[in-house]
């Protein structure tokens, strides 16, 4: 669900994990079992958007580089009780891909739009993108 401009809805009680949220899709990277219309050059594109858009944010690290509480950027009234700077942390299983091989083609493939930007754009030529468990 993440957006041409590399937005996504913010749902839930774990909004402060910011892009942690991609961490299904990361993981069906990782495991290779991305259906067969998602191409990991698009998986890639929209994941580096939403990394970035996030990490980019105003206020996002403190003074020492530590992530300060929110979602994009300092926003600490986003926290559950329960959320401390360690919490924030849980972000980084967005970053599983990092375990795919150099010579994958996550990193080796020719960027590509994501879905978002292709129906935005008014591409007539894509299929709808569907749960996993429709398409395995």
């Amino acid at each position: 669900m993440s957006a041409p401009d590399g937005t996504f809805p913010s749902l839930g009680r774990s909004t402060t994990y910011r892009f942690g949220a991609l961490q299904t899709l990361a993981q069906v990277t990782l495991l290779g079992q991305l259906p067969e219309n998602v191409k990991p050059a698009q998986v890639r594109g929209a994941m580096t958007a939403v990394i970035r858009r996030m990490n980019e944010a105003p206020g996002t690290f403190d003074d020492d580089g530590w992530l300060r509480i929110g979602f994009y950027g300092h926003q600490p009234s986003l926290a559950e009780d329960y959320i401390s700077t360690g919490s924030l942390y849980l972000c980084a299983v967005a970053l599983l891909p990092l375990g795919l091989s150099p010579v994958d083609p996550f990193w080796n493939t020719a960027a590509t739009r994501w879905t978002a930007q292709r129906i935005w754009s008014g591409d007539t030529s894509l299929v709808p993108d569907h749960a996993i468990s429709d398409v395995h």
